[in-house]
């Protein structure tokens, strides 16, 4: 499902890819603060489109995204799709963080924030009785998390990719 990821400024990229140009762009100034973050969004309600996107925020300074579309033929309601979103951030997030944390550990071990998730709930809106169990999910798998205003990550950037 992950196997390319797109940049904005530099085009198509594998998984590893990726990653690289993630440490490669902490590298730069390791001594700044960071934070990692996946977030999910979907469009449509029959055949929804689901962008993915990372993104790697220097803070006070922007930062790097990096999306992937993913498409298929299921049929969703609201909450199985929200729960689809979840569970695509979910997956990619551990496979990140199998793969970079001690790096990121080592590059910068103290200015590393735990890999955030963000989500597309929040207080309004007919996902807000979804809460609990969607934050419970994620905080049960050892990541942050980020409803809206706050889940620029789902919200914003994946947002703009999917247009």
């Amino acid at each position: 499902m992950f196997e390319y990821f797109i940049s904005p400024s530099k085009g198509k990229m594998n998984f590893n890819k990726l990653l690289e140009e993630i440490i490669n762009y902490i590298l730069e100034e390791p001594q700044k603060i960071y934070q990692l973050v996946v977030g999910t969004d979907s469009e449509g309600k029959e055949d929804p489109l689901f962008v993915t996107a990372v993104v790697i925020h220097r803070e006070g300074q922007g930062g790097r995204f990096f999306y992937k579309k993913i498409k298929n033929d299921k049929k969703y309601t609201l909450r199985t799709r929200i729960y689809e979103e979840t569970m695509i951030s979910l997956s990619l997030a551990i496979k990140i963080r199998e793969k970079v944390e001690n790096k990121l550990l080592e590059i910068m071990p103290n200015n590393y924030k735990n890999l955030e998730i963000h989500t597309d709930i929040g207080q309004a809106g007919e996902t807000k009785e979804m809460i609990k169990e969607i934050v419970g999910m994620i905080k049960g798998n050892g990541f942050d998390v980020k409803i809206k205003p706050e889940a620029f990550g789902a919200t914003v950037i994946a947002d703009r990719c999917l247009k």
